[in-house]
């Protein structure tokens, strides 16, 4: 049914069919004021997509301020926040976050460079039905909207969710399914190449990861296709845009004044001479060509303003750097294009923590330290799609002394969330089961020294640390970023770098990272600054990467083979000790006294699984045994025979109750104190005495019948 609406819009619908399920956009229902606005809808979920792109570019801005936000509702899978005090969505999930970078990367590309106008995109959950994940509808939801505002967005993008559940590699699995494959891959790019991957997989060989880019390319074509009919039938037009590139003359005369004392003259294997020495190129530049302050006479020669002498300066360093690689194989620091930065490792240099790990790459350096607490101190997860707990947490810290600047300290921000989730996502695939070790296990990296590939820096110190507290993972996993340089006039000919470094991951073409042990890849992520890259690249980058990881992982084993044996004597040690399910309120007891009395007393942590599993923490073995035997004592059956050591709750003329086992109380007739008649009981035993008795019978009505004499 057609809708018009009293502002003028007029609603459209196009369906198309994407990996064997509708998928629906429409546009003109929602979203008046925006300059492009889309509903998408895939199974039950359903997504908001706005683009805004404001007229002018703001000219004093030296980079393209695109800005991307995923916004998460509640109200879309049906649910009010569980915090009682705390009802109205806030500050962003890491999840949110993850799928907001996730749109951006294979979108941001797609703008020309030089491109200063503001382009926000926000995409807001309306409904998301807990079975089609909605970061993948999110990318294309995105692109839809940017392609309706008539800006210059070389789009369209589609994106697609590959599986491998039995073997078998399955295009956008259910949440459900994805329980049981060994592989998540999200690929996103435009008609016939790729733009963006992210993955996370349990040990899977580079081979599959191709076929999947393949599956991937093929099945999104249906998405490409939609994308291209709406902009047609719509009739939307390519609005005018001024671009902000260096100008052509100042970077020629620079250029012609630095070319004899480039070369060789700003390479170096030292980072720090090589940095010292641009920078005195730098400054004379500036002092060459830029205008000089008003109260400094004029010397005759051509000047031009600071920004346009700092752009050129930048653009014939990276040509620089690109020219050297693409004719002569040569890097800045000298390497060959296969060659890994000089590596460091030292493991259990922190006194206290539970484990540590340095991992130095050139002038990169990684310290993660590792922290063990029992099960109940994981992390509880309570998002728009999920109510679970997390057991393993990764955290990437990025402090500014990193880089050499002074500048002040923050939050974790979208790229420590980022670099932290892609190490933490290297390492899933070999941690040990819960039942196996049941702990909560917190890895912390720092960022010391950075000069490119910190992420991977923080996969390989991970690993490092992670052996060094004991925590058995299954094999080490190393990491490596994979760069790229492609000649623009000739894209056939490209080189592709292992271990990239900063100078050449701003000068280059790709920033692709993959970590994995020596059975496979457990995780990737790739962001480009191409239009697209084709599987041949991709190919290449892999299997050098592969070869990569490699010597990496080698250089770490020399350091640390396998996980420690025993933990380090300031990490909780877990006793374990299964239950009758139908006991755990007696553990409890009324109102958590009888816990909270046995953790008061011993000093333990006790976790205590609905499945009658208990796990008592302590570093103290000793307290651990003693609340172990008590919840023994607790959860204990009478037996019929059984001599034990009971204490005396009541006496009655008749005889005495005594409590065998915790909660458990049995008569002692007078008869059963001993041998001989007693005459007055009382003068034989007294509330508190502690006396050995024999369990001689349970009657029908679950009384205990003991005898003191039947002990001796």
């Amino acid at each position: 049914m057609e809708i018009i609406h009293p502002f003028g819009g007029k609603t459209h619908k196009f369906e198309t069919e994407f990996a064997g399920k509708k998928l629906t956009i429409e546009t003109g229902n929602m979203a008046f004021r925006a300059d492009g606005a889309v509903t998408v809808r895939y199974g039950d979920t359903m997504l908001l997509a706005t683009a805004v792109v404001q007229p002018k570019p703001k000219p004093d801005t030296d980079f393209f301020p695109l800005l991307i936000d995923y916004e998460e509702r509640w109200y879309a899978s049906g649910k009010i926040s569980g915090s009682r005090y705390i009802k109205r969505e806030a500050k962003p999930s890491d999840k949110a976050v993850l799928t907001s970078r996730l749109i951006d990367r294979p979108i941001r590309p797609l703008f020309p460079k030089g491109y200063r106008n503001d382009v926000q995109v926000v995409v807001t959950a309306l409904s998301v039905d807990l079975e089609n994940e909605p970061d993948v509808i999110a990318i294309i939801a995105a692109s839809t909207a940017l392609m309706l505002t008539g800006a210059p967005f070389e789009g369209p993008v589609a994106a697609a969710r590959i599986g491998q559940i039995d073997g078998k590699l399955v295009v956008n699995p259910t949440v459900s399914e994805q329980e049981n494959s060994k592989l998540n891959l999200t690929v996103a790019g435009t008609k016939d190449a790729i733009m963006m991957v992210e993955s996370v997989a349990n040990e899977v060989p580079e081979s599959v990861i191709l076929e999947g880019f393949e599956l991937a390319i093929k099945e999104w074509q249906p998405v490409i296709e939609i994308q291209n009919k709406i902009v047609k039938e719509l009739g939307i037009e390519k609005k005018e845009y001024e671009l902000f590139t260096p100008n052509e003359e100042v970077e020629a005369k620079v250029y012609d004044y630095l070319k004899d004392k480039l070369g060789e003259g700003v390479r170096s294997p030292n980072k720090n001479e090589r940095h010292e020495a641009i920078e005195q190129l730098h400054d004379d530049v500036m002092a060459e060509f830029a205008l000089l302050p008003d109260d400094v006479e004029d010397d005759g020669k051509e000047r031009f303003g600071h920004p346009d002498v700092e752009l050129a300066f930048e653009k014939v360093i990276d040509k620089e750097i690109r020219r050297s690689i693409l004719e002569e194989g040569t890097r800045p620091d000298n390497r060959k294009n296969t060659e890994i930065r000089p590596l460091s490792m030292q493991v259990g240099i922190i006194p206290r923590t539970h484990g540590s790990g340095l991992f130095t790459r050139g002038a990169t350096q990684g310290l993660t330290l590792t922290t063990l607490a029992p099960a109940g101190a994981a992390q509880q997860i309570e998002t728009m799609e999920e109510d679970t707990e997390k057991f393993y947490m990764h955290h990437y810290n990025f402090p500014p002394f990193s880089i050499g600047e002074a500048r002040p300290m923050r939050s974790a921000g979208r790229r420590e969330i980022g670099h932290g989730n892609l190490a933490e996502r290297a390492l899933l695939a070999v941690l040990p089961e819960k039942e196996e070790f049941p702990y909560t296990i917190r890895t912390v990296t720092e960022i010391l020294s950075s000069a490119g590939s910190t992420s991977m820096a923080a996969t390989c110190a991970s690993t490092l640390s992670l052996m060094d507290a004991g925590v058995p993972i299954k094999r080490p996993v190393s990491g490596i970023a994979m760069g790229l340089m492609v000649n623009h006039n000739n894209p056939s000919e490209y080189v592709v770098l292992s271990d990239i470094q900063d100078a050449e991951d701003f000068a280059g073409d790709m920033d692709f990272k993959v970590t994995g042990t020596s059975e496979g890849i457990t995780a990737l992520q790739m962001d480009i600054k191409l239009k697209g890259l084709s599987l041949e690249i991709l190919k290449a980058a892999l299997e050098q990467g592969n070869e990569g990881r490699a010597e990496i992982l080698k250089a770490m084993t020399d350091v640390i083979a396998e996980p420690r044996a025993d933990l380090s004597e300031f990490a909780p040690r877990i006793t374990k000790l299964m239950i009758n399910p139908d006991k755990i309120r007696e553990v409890i007891g009324k109102g958590g006294e009888t816990i909270q009395k046995i953790t008061g007393e011993t000093g333990v942590d006790i976790d205590i699984d609905d499945s009658g599993l208990i796990m008592i923490a302590s570093a103290d073995a000793k307290a651990a045994e003693t609340a172990k035997q008590w919840i023994e004592s607790i959860v204990a059956e009478p037996e019929i025979g059984q001599i034990y050591d009971g204490k005396v709750v009541k006496v009655m003329d008749f005889g005495a109750f005594v409590e065998i086992l915790p909660g458990k109380e049995g008569m002692v007739h007078v008869s059963q104190i001993r041998d001989e008649r007693v005459e007055d009981i009382h003068k034989e035993l007294s509330e508190g005495d502690e006396v050995k008795v024999k369990l001689m019978e349970i009657d029908d009505r679950g009384r205990l019948n003991l005898s003191m004499k039947a002990a001796k």
